[in-house]
């Protein structure tokens, strides 16, 4: 288990050394150990405590409210079912995801527009996506792939979803922020719904998100890099390229990025897992909170080397 001070987990969650303190004075979150020095250890599931609290805060509960609510509720932060796979309380995030596919497969676009707006109220950005919207495209496409509904459901859907994922990053964006990400979909990539997602969850880490969507060559992604200069760069494939084209693009993504940071996620990076990882990239699948410290890691080393000088 790993174990941060205080400035390292303020990096790490945009979160001032004065308000972490304040936040454990005042409602127990998080309770960090201590060395023999008094001085203050972190441990992961602080952090992600920390982030949860700053998540709330930034969607508008008031911080004494958002603690109370972080202290009481389950673990793993949702509801828990029944053996009869009933929820044992009802989850809003769930009951709206339900919502919006029912709606989604009766065709009413009137009651989809509705309720996706309604989603807005249920807590932070990220959150949102994460437990409402991302669970319903997931869903919709499936249903679709089955033949349930057909391809004009769930092109409104994506359509309604994509709409509202656009204006959530927009107002999810920190005005504080250090860092920046550019975040693209592979040159052969149309699925860029997803992609928003990302977007949102590293915003909630304190990036500001540049968003080039659907189709980047590499090429647009170097004049990025070069004239943006972006800490990270964000790469998404769901659909992999046949072998002799998906080499050839992560090699040419890598030479794009040249010494910046640069991460590949989707159903369709882990076929590419080796060759991400040999030219220098972090392969993320599907799991990308998962690979958070990894990223800060490489984020964090390439901020130290100086650039080279040709």
């Amino acid at each position: 288990m790993s174990l941060y001070r205080i400035r390292t987990v303020s990096e790490l969650t945009g979160v001032s050394s004065a308000t972490l303190r304040a936040w454990e004075r005042r409602y127990g979150i998080p309770s960090p150990s201590r060395t023999p020095s008094a001085y203050r250890l972190y441990s992961d599931d602080d952090v992600a405590l920390i982030m949860k609290m700053r998540d709330l805060v930034k969607g508008g509960m008031a911080p004494a409210e958002a603690g109370k609510h972080l202290l009481t509720e389950p673990k793993d932060g949702v509801s828990q079912p029944a053996a009869n796979g009933v929820h044992l309380e009802n989850d809003p995030y769930t009951a709206a995801c339900d919502r919006i596919v029912e709606a989604t497969r009766r065709f009413d676009p009137d009651t989809l527009e509705d309720e996706v707006s309604k989603t807005l109220t249920l807590g932070p950005a990220v959150s949102i996506f994460e437990r409402t919207i991302g669970p319903a495209l997931t869903r919709i496409g499936d249903m679709w792939h089955a033949g349930a509904i057909t391809v004009a459901q769930e092109h409104l859907a994506s359509n309604v979803l994509g709409g509202t994922l656009i204006h959530l990053l927009r107002l999810a964006q920190p005005a504080d922020a250090t860092r920046r990400i550019a975040l693209a979909c592979f040159a052969d990539e149309d699925h860029v719904l997803g992609l928003y997602g990302v977007g949102l969850r590293f915003t909630s880490w304190g990036y500001r998100t540049l968003m080039l969507g659907a189709r980047t060559p590499p090429p647009a992604i170097a004049r990025v890099v070069d004239s943006l200069a972006p800490d990270v760069v964000g790469l998404s494939v769901s659909i992999p390229p046949p072998p002799p084209r998906a080499r050839e693009l992560v090699d040419a993504y890598a030479d794009a990025c040249r010494t910046t940071a640069w991460v590949v996620g989707g159903e369709g990076a882990e076929g590419m897992r080796a060759w991400i990882e040999d030219r220098g990239g972090i392969c993320v699948g599907k799991d990308l909170a998962a690979s958070r410290q990894t990223i800060e890691r490489l984020v964090a080393s390439k901020r130290r080397r100086p650039a080279r000088k040709d």
